[in-house]
């Protein structure tokens, strides 16, 4: 996760050099970089723009950062650069300007020699000395999303500071930095690498109101009602003003609260005090920098940075990052001399050395050599929870076609306001009226067309649900992906603590004697379980710890250590772990056991183990527990049963845990020895198999019920943990995840050796093989795939052409590590990448699943997810877009279906209803102005307030549909049955008034103009300030006709777009709409009009409108929303879904061969390059 340096990978792009930043870290776009130097002829031609322009092209190149940079700076190299511009390579291309500024070091007492070739710190190694430029001593650098880097003269690149490089050894760091920094490095490195401070600024007010008025919606929006307050349209103008300040108000408002909440939440880590090494004096973290050791006392420490562990051991509490107040105790770097880095050296389980920043030591133990000591590896923002902090102020751009349709639609409907001014011009000039009229009646008709309230209307469905969702103990911190739920089509689970209950029950132990399985123990027995190594085992294997006179730890090791019914408690001042017998326990054998070395539990080695001491004894026992394919391949093989395999299978296939156990007496006789234990790899070795522990892992009671409402409305579930892959799968079937009628097929995938290839296997799971036909039936295929970690791995890295075709089918993921998990919901989404369709991914996990040191994983994959659920007590957290307080997968369906889905389809019935409101006044004031007139004030201001503001308002409001329909509503604006909803309604409107305007002109009674009090006035008149100039546009029989017209035609539209079934609930269900939209003082005054008109003219607009509601509810409801009618018309024209997933499908589908079964294939010769996914590599 460490974000990599500026200038990894180079290519060379019209003519000039590029580099990208952020290339490793896939929760922050990867961004290239161009080198600009200013022109001063530029920057004053830009500055006379400015002037002349009014402040317009500043407001323009204030949207646009990249045309800023290329009007005032000329193209140059990096090294030349005094402006940089960062560009994501992501679809949105968004660009970012960063000035390049210089540090200072000559002020600084520095070491003799370093104005020479000396270096200027201590560790050779570091960018520090390759980026100081002498003799002036001064370094280049940048600030990229809270990051700094400098500018690394060697290289040519700029390089990330504020970390230890991750080049240096386990010897290295030891014996560079054991004994602390010098007085002159620390300074060096405080300025270099700035201070060690998350901090995040309380945005001022001003700041954040101008950054909203800004936008260029409330730009247009501005010149909108410049216009019509010009106009006299005072009322709806003012109407409009107080709505968009209550709307800026309150946005400007819970943006300064995020910001309090988060400056709040970071602020104490900055003012922790620590006692450095050197000279061990007390210091402010905030001055902390990579390389410096400080001590860990007995006291309780809110950790300030990142740091290794180079002396002792302690335990900490990461619940401030995962949620879960979890004890995890973490051991010294090894002091080796091995070559290798020191995070490859330790392999994904480095974390096991590391303090993340922001977790809670509680409880040292310093060894023989002295305290606790611990190397700062990070500072800031390059934290682990500097990471979390600008996740959240930085976060991914999400991909979402509703918002980039929607401003399609707005240029689409601003084309049709300019051939409306065209319009206007041409009438209004052919009968000869003033030219600041024909101005301002072209520029009227102009915003007529353009709803300015589009952008706030699509935020209205996602505010409702979120505010369903909380009521429904659902907390969404990133509310713009509820519209995204509404697509989401395949979701991956964790096991356990999700499909699974969160604790495991001690089901029962399979002891081993002599190469043979004994009498299986079950619990809870009344029988206390005889002493014996096994029981050792149990009751001192573990990470448990006592706090607060409390046993805390893992869930399995308790349950574990519980079924021994033994006491756990510290001697010797709390260093060493004891565990005992109770007091009343019958035949007591042993007074206790003194835990006095611990291997700590790793996701990659699947194993933990301790060195232990019978109390009064001299002997040592090292006590195992793990994966029983790995423990097992550990022992004496003649110390493992025969039937060793058969037995896990037996227990995995039911759907238990298992844990294998073993035991060896060590030969060290001291305790001198047993500190110094190392390698791991040495100690855990000729072991003796003791037996199986089985734990039971229920389902939870909600679990098959959700899967069943998720496969019928085809969104597809996955099983992602890292579980054994037999018990993965016996989940999945008992979940029906894999239906009975489906077959299993585990591939297992092997990483080539020697000269022989990589290779993959493809077998029936054992619960298949009864029938062994495998058949495809378009979406319902029978077989399903299951892997291991390990086999994806190589999948990724040797077959990955075989991965898509894989995955279309893949249910189960077994022994997956959190790297790994968060590449399987990258894979997934390329599925369906670029297509108009694309595969929607959400993740959802249990609160108490993820492993505390490979939390940081699991947050990626979270992130990573186009939406991410976790299961928590918390309201919400800052590692999951969604927290459910509801402990179980019921809230999936309630986000996707009841919330998700309803939001999606209120956003679209809403874009549409404001575009056709838009045409329907544009089509009736184009056809006013034809005989110079217009509608009136009040007139305008009942469409606009009394009905369309109200319909914006409650249209959302309709609740969702309580069943999930078996597809998805549409994911695109731009597509053939809303693009033809929009069109043919058009057609409708300008039928029904073009009709009626001309019509009315047929009657007999109709006059061209009208009498008012004692004057005649002429209808056509133009409007103008006066009110009988006023009051005569209105008074015509063209207006008396079009008025109710396009009035009533609003509120059809409104009822025709507000869609009930299958994804929200029918229209008369949303009472706050029907009330307030339809209430009846709003129905009395569309007949309020100005000239009398036979009651038969009446009669005969009122046919009009009703057979515009016939012919615009049947087009809309029969044809249109009819799901079959266009899969009938897909079938007669021969279309196939463009979708890459479906491609698969159908090619999968005519491939007599696949899948293969009971077969093994190889590798083709391994070329030069092979994809390896950055995800997985440096997911850790």
């Amino acid at each position: 996760m460490l974000l990599g340096f500026l200038g990894q990978g180079r290519e060379q792009r019209d003519g000039q050099e590029v580099k990208l930043v952020n290339k490793e870290c896939f929760l922050f776009a990867v961004q290239e970089i161009f080198g600009y130097k200013t022109q001063g002829c530029h920057k004053a031609l830009c500055i006379a723009g400015y002037i002349l322009s009014c402040g317009a092209l500043l407001l323009l190149f204030y949207w646009k950062p990249e045309w800023d940079v290329w009007a005032n700076c000329i193209p140059c190299s990096l090294e030349e650069a005094d402006v940089v511009l960062l560009r994501t390579t992501d679809e949105f291309q968004r660009y970012t300007r960063k000035k390049v500024t210089w540090i200072d070091l000559s002020a600084l007492p520095l070491p003799d020699g370093s104005n020479s070739e000396c270096p200027l710190v201590a560790d050779k190694d570091s960018v520090i000395n390759r980026a100081a430029k002498k003799p002036q001593l001064k370094v280049r650098c940048i600030q990229v999303q809270k990051i700094r880097y400098i500018w690394d003269f060697s290289v040519k690149q700029f390089k990330r500071v504020g970390s230890l490089e991750d080049s240096n050894t386990c010897h290295s760091i030891h014996h560079k930095f054991g004994a602390g920094l010098t007085r002159e490095d620390q300074k060096i490195r405080q300025l270099v690498c700035g201070p060690n401070a998350i901090e995040v600024e309380i945005r001022p007010i001003w700041k954040l109101l101008f950054k909203e008025i800004l936008n260029p919606f409330y730009v247009f929006q501005a010149f909108t009602l410049t216009l019509w307050l010009s106009q006299g349209y005072i009322e709806y103008s003012v109407a409009i003003i107080v709505l968009s300040i209550i709307s800026v108000g309150l946005t400007v408002y819970d943006l300064r609260q995020q910001s309090t909440k988060l400056h709040d939440l970071v602020e104490e880590h900055n003012k922790v005090q620590v006692t450095v090494c050197m000279k061990r004096e007390e210091l402010e973290s905030r001055y902390l920098v990579p390389g410096d050791v400080f001590l860990l006392d007995r006291k309780k420490l809110s950790l300030p940075c990142d740091a290794v562990l180079i002396d002792g051991s302690c335990v900490v509490n990461e619940g401030m990052l995962t949620g879960e107040s979890i004890p995890v105790t973490k051991t010294p770097l090894p002091l080796t001399e091995s070559p290798m880095p020191w995070k490859t050296h330790s392999m994904e389980d480095y974390r096991r050395h590391v303090l993340f920043c922001g977790t809670e030591v509680i409880q040292t133990k310093p060894t023989g050599r002295g305290p606790v000591r611990a190397v700062v590896l990070q500072t800031g923002f390059n934290t682990a929870k500097g990471d979390l902090v600008r996740s959240i102020l930085y976060p991914k751009p999400m991909n979402f076609q509703l918002y980039r349709d929607a401003f399609k639609f707005i240029i689409g409907l601003s084309a049709i306001g300019v051939l409306g001014l065209i319009y206007t011009v041409c009438v209004f000039t052919y009968h000869q009226k003033p030219v600041a009229e024909v101005v301002a009646m072209a520029l009227l008709l102009l915003t007529v067309a353009v709803p300015p309230a589009i952008p706030a209307a699509l935020t209205t469905g996602t505010v409702y649900a979120q505010r369903r969702l909380k009521k429904k103990k659902i907390f969404c911190i990133t509310p713009q992906r509820i519209n995204i739920c509404g697509q989401i089509n395949l979701v991956c689970f964790d096991k356990t603590g999700t499909l699974t209950e969160d604790g495991l029950d001690l089901w029962g132990v399979l002891p081993s004697e002599g190469s043979r399985f004994q009498e299986i123990h079950k619990f809870p027995s009344s029988t206390p379980l005889p002493w014996g190594p096994v029981c050792g085992a149990m009751a001192s294997c573990h990470s448990l710890v006592v706090l607060d006179k409390k046993i805390q730890g893992d869930p399995l090791d308790l349950k574990m250590f519980e079924g021994t019914h033994w006491c756990c408690g510290n001697m010797e001042n709390n260093l060493i772990s004891i565990t005992s017998p109770f007091p009343n326990l019958l035949q007591a054998p042993v007074e206790g056991i003194a835990i006095l070395h611990q291997f700590p539990f790793s996701s990659g080695l699947q194993r933990m183990s301790v060195v232990s001491q019978k109390i009064g004894e001299e002997q040592y026992d090292l006590y195992m527990k793990g994966a029983p394919e790995i423990v097992s391949s550990l022992c004496r093989q003649e110390t493992v049963p025969a039937d060793f395999l058969k037995e896990l299978k037996t227990y995995t296939s039911q759907g238990f845990r298992v844990i294998a156990l073993a035991h060896k007496v060590l030969t060290e006789h001291s305790s001198t020895c047993v500190s110094v234990l190392a390698p791991r790899e040495e100690a855990e070795s000729g072991l003796v198999f003791l037996g199986l522990l089985v734990m039971e892992n229920r389902l939870k009671q909600e679990t098959k019920p959700v899967l069943r409402e998720l496969a019928a409305a085809r969104i597809r579930s996955v099983m992602v943990t890292g579980d054994n892959l037999q018990t993965a799968v016996t989940v999945a079937r008992s979940a029906e995840m894999i239906p009975k009628a489906s077959k299993a097929i585990i591939i297992e995938a092997s990483e080539p050796e020697g000269s022989t290839p990589a290779s993959i296997a493809w077998q029936l799971a054992e619960d298949s093989k009864a029938s062994t036909a495998i058949s495809l039936d378009g979406e319902s295929c029978n077989y399903h795939f299951a892997m291991n970690g390990k086999s994806y791995q190589v999948l990724v890295k040797h077959f990955y052409s075989l991965l898509p075709k894989i995955l279309v089918n893949a249910t189960v993921f077994a022994r997956m590590s959190p790297g790994q998990k968060s590449s399987l919901v990258e894979e997934l989404q390329k599925l369906n990448k670029n297509c108009e369709a694309p595969l929607k991914v959400c993740v959802c996990v249990g609160g108490g699943n993820a492993s505390p040191a490979s939390f940081f994983c699991g947050f990626q994959a979270l992130k990573m997810a186009h939406a991410g659920i976790s299961l928590s007590e918390q309201e919400a957290s800052v590692a999951s877009p969604f927290t459910s307080q509801i402990p179980n997968i019921q809230c999936v369906p309630e986000l996707i279906s009841r919330e998700g889905r309803a939001a999606l389809v209120s956003s679209f019935a809403v874009v549409k209803y404001l575009t056709l409101y838009g045409l329907i006044q544009f089509v009736g004031t184009a056809l006013l102005f034809w005989q110079l007139q217009i509608f009136g004030n009040h007139q305008y201001l009942i469409q606009d307030v009394v009905i369309t503001l109200l319909v914006c308002l409650t249209m959302s409001l309709t609740e969702a549909y309580p069943k999930l329909a078996p597809y998805r509503p549409p994911g695109q604006l731009i597509s053939p049955p809303l693009l033809l909803s929009v069109v043919l309604n058009v057609c409708f409107t300008v039928t029904m008034q073009t009709c009626g305007f001309l019509l009315v002109k047929q009657q007999p009674w109709y006059v061209a103009h009208c009498s008012l009090g004692n004057q005649s006035v002429l209808a056509t008149s133009p409007k103008g300030n006066g009110t009988s100039s006023a009051q005569s546009t209105v008074l015509s029989y063209e207006d008396t006709t079009l008025w109710p017209l396009t009035t009533i035609n609003c509120i059809i539209v409104a009822f025709v777009f507000s869609k009930g079934k299958p994804f929200r609930k029918p229209i008369y269900t949303n009472y706050a709409n029907l009330g307030k939209a339809f209430k009846p003082n709003c129905c009395s005054c569309l007949f309020q009009q100005f000239l009398c008109t036979p009651v038969i003219w009446r009669v005969y607009v009122l046919l009009m409108l009703l057979a515009t509601f016939c012919v615009s509810f049947f087009t809309e409801d029969v044809l249109l929303q009819n799901k079959h009618l266009w899969m009938l018309i897909k079938a007669c024209f021969g279309y196939q879904s463009k979708s890459q997933y479906r491609k698969w499908q159908r090619m999968l589908q005519r491939d007599p061969n696949w899948p293969p079964v009971n077969t093994k294939d190889f590798a083709a010769k391994r070329m030069a390059e092979v994809y390896v996914n950055p995800s997985y590599e440096h997911g850790g």
